[in-house]
């Protein structure tokens, strides 16, 4: 009898645990912030505190795994709006899943900007990952004549994150609500109007005169 298909298994059970505890940490990083009890995590992914600590001795790698995650799932949607709706509306969609993603978790900018060198590569890779995306998104809606086409990815990207500073009294919404002005800003005047909104039928020569 071989034991071929074991570690196969264990890998698998490893990679199971390891997306269960990168789901938990996410949820709790939402409420309770990323300095949160361990056991709070891992009451949550169903595993063990020694089963956190072995794939994730510390805290900054699973902080520095939840980013990546988001960043993974931010970039993924870019093709998948794509293909379900037409360009600007693609484009608006995905800057809602970009700003969630920049102001839903609590504490994650301040350990992001802590000077832990597990977070260096992590600029690189935001780039790495979003910055094509975005470039595909935003060159689909100058081609179609939605979108001025002097702006780039990466300024778009450093905006929007910028625009989703924390601000004393106000939520996520208001992050969103103001990089959607700032799309808004970017549309062709000659173009489509936001998604949603009709444009206002122009006004008739001498209307109101007797």
């Amino acid at each position: 009898m071989t034991d071929g298909p074991v570690p196969r298994r264990r890998r698998a059970d490893a990679r199971r645990n390891v997306d269960a505890l990168i789901e938990a940490a996410r949820k709790v990083f939402d409420t309770s912030g990323v300095d949160a009890p361990a056991k709070e995590i891992t009451d949550l992914a169903g595993v063990g505190v020694g089963t956190l600590y072995r794939h994730f001795p510390q805290r900054s790698d699973l902080v520095k795994a939840v980013v990546e995650t988001g960043i993974d799932e931010v970039a993924d949607a870019g093709p998948a709006l794509a293909g379900a709706y037409g360009p600007g509306e693609a484009l608006t969609r995905w800057i809602d899943r970009y700003t969630e993603l920049l102001g839903t978790k609590r504490g994650l900018a301040s350990a992001l900007h802590s000077g832990d060198p597990a977070f260096a590569g992590l600029p690189g890779y935001f780039m790495q990952r979003l910055g094509p995306t975005l470039a595909a998104l935003l060159e689909a809606a100058v081609t179609e004549g939605a979108l001025r086409d002097d702006v780039g990815a990466e300024d778009l990207l450093h905006a929007v994150a910028q625009l989703c500073q924390p601000v004393p009294g106000r939520g996520p919404e208001h992050g969103r609500r103001m990089a959607r002005l700032l799309v808004d800003g970017l549309r062709r005047v000659d173009g489509p109007g936001p998604p949603g909104r009709r444009p206002e039928p122009p006004i008739a020569r001498g209307a109101g005169s007797s």
